[in-house]
């Protein structure tokens, strides 16, 4: 069977479902698409999956990186590809899960055949004013920047990479980018404030149970990837005493409410994932939709 993807904004319940979802298939297992979940030194700050949660149900690509390596969508989209076909090998069927949209992008219809990034060059755009690296995608490629977020800088100082790398306009990789067919998919949606609500839970969740102490203990020198994770800096931020533990519970749930409107964003641009509230009986509602698709 293809894979099955169950997507979603952070914080509405993923896990949750793609575990129950496995259960009620009776053989599948669960590949990751998060971009820091594979980090083994940040299970509570990535939000991963506890050992209790992925008992009995194979899990890939979660802990399996040390905070010292990179990890970029397409590194990621290879292992989790590779996984995915071991899992059919054996008559299991996969289920993707994750938020991380480029990650679930390629592994969903293929890699793009845009060049890879370039450590050099991203650490000098990044160092530009933001004002900066949108001129230069402006001058070189006017047509790509028009339809670049330019209020995003990863989004600039990226699509500026791939014009500086390539020599060729942004729309030459839309253009010759053969997307493959993917597997079912489903998104699950809560409402705003419902989500909101689970959002801030979470953070002070997070941070009682370990995430301070696991961003303490991280060593001096880590990835860029695993720099990025989401609320890091803002612990960091606290361990230094620059703001305090009630602030630093608000600025981290703020964080994440930011985070999962850019993925409500992004979803809404793959009508190939189809909306469905996440409730007590999303996986039986899944369930049921897929074999209906099966018998037709």
């Amino acid at each position: 069977m293809n894979p099955i993807f169950i997507l979603g904004p952070t914080g509405c319940g993923k896990s949750k479902v793609a575990v129950q979802l496995a259960q009620l298939l009776g053989h599948a297992e669960i590949v990751s698409a998060d971009a820091y979940q594979v980090y083994r030194a940040m299970p509570v700050l990535t939000a991963a999956p506890t050992p209790a949660e992925m008992a009995g149900i194979p899990h890939h690509l979660i802990g399996n990186l040390e905070v010292s390596e990179n990890n970029d969508a397409a590194t990621h989209a290879r292992r989790a590809m590779a996984a995915i076909a071991d899992i059919q090998a054996r008559g299991a069927v996969p289920i993707i899960t994750g938020g991380s949209g480029l990650y679930v992008k390629f592994i969903s219809h293929g890699i793009s055949p845009a060049p890879p990034s370039d450590p050099a060059l991203r650490a000098e755009l990044m160092a530009l004013p933001t004002a900066e690296t949108v001129r230069r995608l402006q001058e070189l490629d006017p047509e790509g920047a028009a339809a670049t977020n330019l209020q995003n800088p990863r989004y600039v100082v990226r699509n500026l990479e791939i014009v500086i790398l390539s020599g060729k306009p942004l729309s030459h990789w839309r253009n010759n980018w053969q997307p493959r067919a993917c597997g079912p998919g489903f998104c699950l949606m809560r409402e705003v404030p419902e989500l909101d609500k689970r959002i801030a839970t979470r953070a002070e969740q997070m941070l009682a149970q370990g995430a301070i102490d696991e961003v303490a203990a991280l060593p001096e020198q880590i990835s860029a990837t695993a720099e990025k994770t989401l609320g890091l800096a803002l612990i960091r931020d606290y361990l230094a005493g620059k703001i305090s533990r009630p602030d630093l519970s608000a600025a981290l749930a703020l964080a994440t409410r930011q985070y999962a409107k850019r993925q409500r964003t992004w979803l809404r641009r793959e009508p190939w994932a189809t909306p469905i509230p996440c409730n007590d009986s999303s996986a039986t509602d899944i369930f049921s939709t897929l074999q209906s698709l099966t018998i037709s």
